[in-house]
């Protein structure tokens, strides 16, 4: 198959997944992009890939079939139906790398959109995005917002053995794998990242997890996570003005930050902070950026909480609405 264009544009949201309570599953898309372009060469017999980076990860990120954006282009392609092509692949990127704002979920989807861009002509079928995004990076809670836009929640669907799917009366059978449901936002809710000078590797956080939680531990969680769809959406309740106690309530984890404090103590401290205020702050992904919702702007008290930190340099603050387009793509 021969690509449908010679040049697609890609935007890719920052995300945080986990939210506090929902490890693994919920991810909320925030207004900060890296935007991308590939550009196919003229030379069909040249089939390399020419990496072009600016901002974020310039000085570090590789620039060969080693880049994530690369690698993933490349298996896309081939289940896309596109042969080995050259590209010049332009990336301009916004989002903090190792810090918790979905930096490798937003180079999966970028590669997985621009394929699909340069073999579909439609609209972009997010659902095949998201299905091999998350093949790809091994859990949806990043790519799943990244993809759509909004919060989702996320889940990977166990079949029996043997059984590919599960026949659902009056609707189409539930495949086996990962699905996800994007919730509504209200518009009203806020988002400030703050952004340390310091990074933390998911594998680092992942490690520093128990193998057995008390039950009762899993219970607070569970009870919390089920608040997060009102909590994200206060304006559907009868009682839209408890909101920010709804978000101080459904963020609340006992799950994975307290076991990660010790390797972003900083971070913890920020959390700490504006916790004890009443603000609903949480680690952002695996950390170490720090995430705080809000029903209404309040950044100007959100910098006048963390003044301290702010005036010290090590840290910066990012006030961002909720993302609600997910990936976005433009063919010429």
């Amino acid at each position: 198959m021969e690509p449908i264009c010679k040049q697609v544009k890609v935007r890719v949201p920052a995300t945080s997944a986990n939210l506090g309570s929902g490890f693994d599953t919920v991810g909320l898309a925030l207004d900060y992009h890296d935007e991308l372009t590939f550009t196919l060469s003229a030379d069909p017999s040249n089939r390399a890939a020419q990496v072009l980076i600016y901002g974020e990860g310039e000085d570090t990120l590789p620039r060969d079939e080693t880049h994530l954006v690369v690698s993933t282009f490349r298996k896309a392609c081939q289940t896309f139906g596109l042969g080995k092509v050259g590209f010049i692949l332009e990336a301009h990127n916004n989002i903090p790398q190792a810090r918790g704002m979905g930096s490798s979920a937003e180079a999966i989807v970028a590669g997985i959109a621009a394929a699909a861009a340069f073999a579909q002509d439609d609209r972009l079928n997010r659902d095949s995005v998201f299905e091999l995004a998350a093949a790809i990076e091994g859990h949806p809670d990043n790519v799943a917002p990244a993809v759509y836009g909004g919060m989702t929640v996320s889940w990977n669907f166990d079949t029996a053995e043997g059984v590919g799917s599960v026949p659902i009366p009056g609707g189409e059978p539930l495949h086996g794998g990962f699905h996800t449901v994007k919730y509504a936002v209200d518009p009203k809710i806020t988002a400030s990242v703050f952004v340390p000078d310091y990074e933390l590797s998911t594998e680092k956080a992942r490690e520093a997890l128990p193998s057995e939680l008390p039950y009762r531990d899993a219970v607070f969680n569970v009870s919390r996570v089920a608040l997060m769809a009102a909590a994200m959406n206060p304006a559907a309740l009868a009682a839209p003005s408890d909101a920010n106690a709804l978000l101080f309530a459904a963020t609340q984890d006992k799950l994975h930050q307290p076991y990660r404090k010790d390797l972003m103590a900083p971070s913890w401290e920020l959390i700490r902070m504006f916790r004890t205020r009443g603000f609903a702050a949480m680690v952002s992904g695996a950390g170490p950026c720090v995430l705080v919702l809000h029903y209404g702007d309040a950044s100007t008290a959100i910098d006048e909480i963390a003044a301290n930190a702010l005036a010290s340099g090590h840290w910066k603050v990012l006030h961002l609405p909720i993302n609600t387009a997910g990936v976005e793509i433009e063919r010429r």
